[in-house]
């Protein structure tokens, strides 16, 4: 078994290997990108890809394994030539993957995806701007690069091993084959984590180069044909005249502003998403006055939003809503779509133009859901998440970091700054199952973990308004998405979707409350609105300040669903079985036009992304 196992391994070890070495001559090659990059630019390259690298190989190890566990009952066969097919398709894919993802990236500036497959049908077209040179020279190096790579693997492959001739070794070295695909397992899933390998996982610089020379190339394509769909197919309700005479005046632009919320047009920006902060934990007609008392005191000290609501059901897209400015969608998140979701607006990259410093903290892991490439993706220059803080913290809650460390970490962050414009995105987490908190105030653990978050931030706020920071800092409380509390409430009940905003600090000029209907997706035109900055490029974002917002209306979605309020009421649709499951006060078609008209609108955006 031991020849078995060192041939399992040097496959493994040749294939990891040629990864590597393809990331130093992809940034070599697009030397216009690279050229400021130093030597531990190149070893991080290699060191985070390493990742992705592994699942690849993973997979590619996985028809080896089973030959080898043949060879225990077949010892006759001869794996060299039983493996050769797989070699030659392997090789030739490989050398494939790698010359086309290197050459392309200079034109298309992402790594490779299933974006290619749409050019194949129109050859001629694509292949306008190259000349024949360009493409001979590199087919000729696809096939050396194949050869050379069909060489190696024949190289270190055995044609036959050793006799099991025992019944007892025999059982032993299929045990130690089951032991070895597990092995392969954990390296393909990319670990114990609760997030999965995804493109994301390696990224780790606000550079987006390196983020990109870091993705394996063959991971990026195949994990793009699993994901890819024609979104613009999706949900066709009505004609494009149809739809467009509906949506239009929806999301109006321009306008003036009608009130000035901030005394300053240039504050430092915290805006905090608030794990599963729904309206029913705070002390309004629908929620309890003793779960959040310090939320309840600071609303009357800043701009509290009463009739605000989120769009969306889950914290991935809850983000993408409230940082881009883009709807929730009810049968896919963008935020996992990484060729799409880097081409969205975002409020850091916004201020970040302005001359912002841009952070996002984040006490779990950053990896999950494609959230690490979402954040570097769209501005955030930096990120700190579960693995910057020590091994004991890590483990303070199931999902990671407690809220109680990682508000500690961002005060002292705060305090000790010197820049002077900064924005710091932070999502708190402790107030998600299994709800166990080091903190008992009420006997119920749902509401006593959304009331151990409250005190975190009472103690926060209380802390900061003694600092010079708090002077010129706008601090932005929002929910990423609702909770089903109480327990009747369901993510497709308007109930849900009712959440929570509250915008505090020394620079907001006074308190107020504001009545009017918002959505998520309404904070980066509001937002960018008061600061003066351009917010066009947010199409499904309004300033709700502005003098052409005349109808105010919210939108959110739920698992195939979706929601419309305005001042009528509320109509949610359901679109498995198409049809409306619940309107109040009574019903009106309109809504339900409109709602249809704006998720048709959102899936042909996506898809032309």
């Amino acid at each position: 078994m031991k020849k078995r196992f060192l041939y399992l391994v040097s496959l493994f070890g040749l294939m990891l290997a040629v990864f590597v070495i393809q990331k130093p001559l992809f940034m070599l090659y697009n030397s216009i990108f690279s050229h400021d990059c130093s030597l531990n630019d190149y070893m991080m390259v290699m060191l985070h890809g390493l990742k992705l690298d592994a699942t690849v190989v993973g997979y590619f190890t996985l028809i080896p394994w089973l030959g080898l566990l043949f060879s225990v009952f077949f010892c006759k066969m001869n794996l060299r030539k039983i493996l050769l097919p797989y070699y030659i398709i392997i090789a030739l894919f490989v050398a494939v993957i790698f010359v086309v993802d290197t050459s392309l990236y200079s034109f298309w500036n992402f790594k490779l995806d299933a974006l290619v497959l749409f050019y194949l049908d129109s050859m001629s077209n694509a292949m306008a701007s190259i000349s024949v040179w360009f493409i001979a020279f590199r087919v000729i190096v696809i096939l050396l690069l194949s050869g050379l790579f069909l060489w190696l693997f024949l190289k270190i492959t055995p044609a036959k091993f050793p006799l099991v001739r025992s019944v007892w070794n025999k059982l032993t070295g299929v045990l130690a084959m089951i032991l070895t695909v597990f092995v392969l397992f954990v390296f393909i899933r990319g670990g114990f984590k609760e997030s999965t390998a995804n493109v994301g996982r390696v990224y780790f610089s606000s550079n987006q180069f390196l983020n990109h020379s870091a993705v394996n190339p063959v991971f990026s394509f195949m994990y793009s044909l699993n994901i890819s769909e024609n979104f613009s197919e999706q949900f066709d309700f009505f004609p494009e005249d149809k739809r467009r005479e509906i949506f239009n005046g929806l999301y109006p632009k321009g306008g003036e502003q009608t009130v000035r919320l901030l005394n300053t047009d240039r504050p430092n920006i915290l805006i905090v998403l608030w794990e599963s902060f729904s309206g029913t934990f705070i002390q309004t007609p629908d929620g309890e006055p003793d779960i959040t008392p310090n939320f309840n005191r600071l609303s009357e000290e800043g701009i509290f939003f009463t009739q605000f609501y989120s769009n969306s059901f889950r914290t991935d897209r809850g983000i993408v809503c409230a940082l881009s400015g883009f709807p929730g969608l009810p049968t896919t998140s963008v935020m996992k779509l990484p060729v799409k979701s880097r081409k969205l607006p975002s409020i850091a990259k916004t201020l970040t133009q302005a001359g912002y410093k841009t952070d996002f903290l984040y006490g779990g892991d950053i990896d999950f859901t494609n959230m690490k490439s979402y954040f570097y993706s769209t501005g955030y220059q930096k990120i700190v998440a579960d693995k910057d803080f020590s091994l004991k913290e890590q483990h303070t809650h199931a999902w990671g970091v407690n809220d109680d460390i990682t508000f500690k970490h961002l005060f002292n962050e705060i305090v000790e700054r010197n820049d002077s414009l900064w924005h710091t995105g932070f999502l708190t987490l402790s107030s998600h199952e299994p709800f166990v908190v080091p903190y008992r105030r009420l006997e119920n653990d749902v509401t006593n973990a959304f009331a151990y978050t409250d005190e975190c931030i009472g103690q926060f706020i209380d802390k900061l308004k003694k600092t010079p920071a708090w002077d010129n800092l706008l601090i932005i409380f929002i929910a990423d998405h609702g909770c089903c509390y109480p327990a009747n409430v369901a993510t497709h009940d308007a109930v849900f979707f009712h959440t929570p905003m509250l915008w505090l600090g020394g620079a907001v000029d006074k308190p107020l409350k504001v009545d009017k209907l918002v959505n998520q997706t309404d904070i980066a035109a509001t937002l960018l609105g008061q600061l003066n900055l351009p917010h066009e490029d947010f199409e499904f974002s309004r300033d709700v300040f502005s003098s052409v917002y005349t109808y105010p209306f919210v939108f959110f979605s739920f698992n195939n669903g979706f929601g419309f309020r305005d001042s009528t009421g509320v109509s949610v649709y359901d679109n498995h079985p198409d049809k409306v499951i619940s309107e109040e006060p009574a019903p009106n078609p309109e809504r339900v036009e409109k709602g249809k008209a704006i998720l048709q609108t959102l899936y042909d955006e996506l898809g032309k992304k």
